[in-house]
């Protein structure tokens, strides 16, 4: 009976607390005025928000532009548009309307192509999704990983024999402009075994987005693909929200079970993305022109992907890193470099001789191979590294004509294996090579017993 007499206290309270709350004036909305307007920043005076809050900024003729708040000092807030800015005057009215750090998923999305604010680009009708998640993710506790433990086949026999990739793995693909980057990304898109594909095609050229979709997905992948595209005209903050929104989506489908392929192109324009908004807003440049905040963004994104809570799905990410002016020392290179699970470099040299896919592979490295790959299959692609470096270190020697065969045994090796090596790693686009023929083509390349090799 006190029991009883209890619960109904407490729900006579509860009901008394319900109608309070009711009672209460809703919250009052200060609204702002646009003072100043700098590049693409947005200056306004007389209300506040929250960093990250939406504010609707007023055209003269009652039209309004989303924008959001990105920085303050004293009294003023930073704004920045997630459209054009066109027709702005001074005065416009600045109204926040609460935060928007969120995004719609749902199977809905498989097939689909949205920019970077979710909208959709495909003109195939209003997205069926139900359920939202936040746009920038929520962290996974480390020690709720699991280990990554088995291979993915991405379908391209340097990768699968020399770099094995791992479910889960973050990896990155550097390369200067011109070499066969986006060959390389639609190879992998067609051949990695993968539940889902979720491609963000953030800063790149507007062409390249019916390129991607039309001849490298084609109908068959995009079945099970999502397509976010920020092209290089939408402003830094549609193009960061693009990365942040394909990151988001591929732990939707992670979360479901499922084993996700993310494909990113690339990471500089979202690390360039972040930079036009930070010296707009007055922070000082500290590295190339680069910003403190590019470098704390760069781990947020990132390590938002890999295996998810035991039990569930992985994301495997590739993201593509240019090196400008081929320099591979760049702030945003050597960045990622440090917070990837290993690197991908494609050379221009490679390229210009004909070798496609151009992959250095002295210069690249995956660093979860050592737990996925048996000792026999490491041993292996160690000797196959092992004749390449020679032989592109004395090939000077051969060019010239001064090297005699038979002064030394592994020189002569590296020559004889020069010829099976190169068509070892020479693959045509179309042509699909899975883990197993990988390694047994590894295997068939040195055939013969190597002898003298460390």
């Amino acid at each position: 009976m006190l029991t009883a007499r209890n619960s109904s206290a407490q729900w006579v309270a509860g009901l008394q607390t319900y109608f309070e709350r009711l009672a209460e004036p809703p919250p009052v909305v200060v609204e702002g005025k646009l003072s100043r307007m700098v590049g693409l920043t947005l200056e306004a005076v007389g209300c506040q928000a929250a960093v990250g809050d939406r504010c609707q900024v007023y055209n003269p003729n009652g039209s309004a532009i989303d924008a959001e708040v990105v920085g303050f000092a004293g009294e003023r807030l930073f704004l920045m548009p997630t459209g054009t800015p066109r027709g702005l005057a001074p005065n416009a009215r600045v109204i926040p309307v609460g935060g928007a750090g969120d995004v719609a998923v749902g199977e809905g999305l498989l097939g689909r192509v949205i920019d970077g604010a979710g909208r959709p680009l495909d003109e195939h009708g209003p997205l069926r999704v139900d359920q939202r998640r936040p746009l920038y993710g929520e962290p996974v506790n480390p020690l709720r990983r699991p280990p990554i433990s088995e291979p993915l086949d991405v379908g391209v026999r340097s990768i699968n024999a020399l770099l094995s990739v791992g479910r889960g793995q973050r990896i990155g693909l550097f390369a200067p402009s011109g070499v066969g980057k986006s060959v390389l990304l639609g190879m992998m898109t067609r051949f990695t075994d993968a539940d889902v594909i979720v491609v963000g095609l953030v800063g790149e050229r507007g062409r390249e987005v019916k390129e991607f979709i039309d001849q490298i997905l084609g109908p068959e992948g995009m079945a099970r693909a999502v397509v976010v595209a920020a092209p290089a005209d939408n402003p830094p903050l549609m193009r960061m929200h693009g990365a942040a929104m394909a990151t988001s989506i591929a732990e939707y489908f992670r979360d479901t079970g499922r084993h996700v392929l993310l494909l990113m192109d690339s990471l500089t324009r979202y690390a360039q993305a972040q930079r036009e908004i930070a010296l707009t807003i007055g922070e000082p440049p500290a590295t190339r022109g680069f910003p403190p905040s590019v470098f704390a963004r760069l781990p947020q994104l990132v390590e938002r992907a890999g295996t998810g809570v035991a039990g569930r799905g992985s994301i495997t990410a590739f993201y593509t890193v240019l090196t400008e002016a081929d320099d591979p020392n760049d702030p945003v290179a050597d960045a990622a470099r440090a917070i990837l699970d290993g690197h991908i470099v494609l050379s221009r040299r490679l390229a210009e001789r004909g070798q496609y896919p151009a992959i250095d592979v002295e210069a690249s490295i995956s660093r979860v191979m050592s737990h996925i790959a048996s000792d026999e299959h490491q041993a292996r692609a160690k000797v196959l590294r092992h004749f390449y470096s020679l032989y592109e270190q004395n090939a000077d020697l051969f060019n010239v004509g001064a090297y005699t065969r038979g002064a030394n045994p592994e020189l002569d090796r590296a020559v004889e294996l020069r010829g099976p090596i190169l068509r070892f790693l020479n693959q045509g686009q179309r042509e699909a090579v899975g883990f197993d023929a990988a390694i047994a083509a590894l295997d068939a390349v040195l055939a013969p017993p190597v002898e003298n090799a460390s």
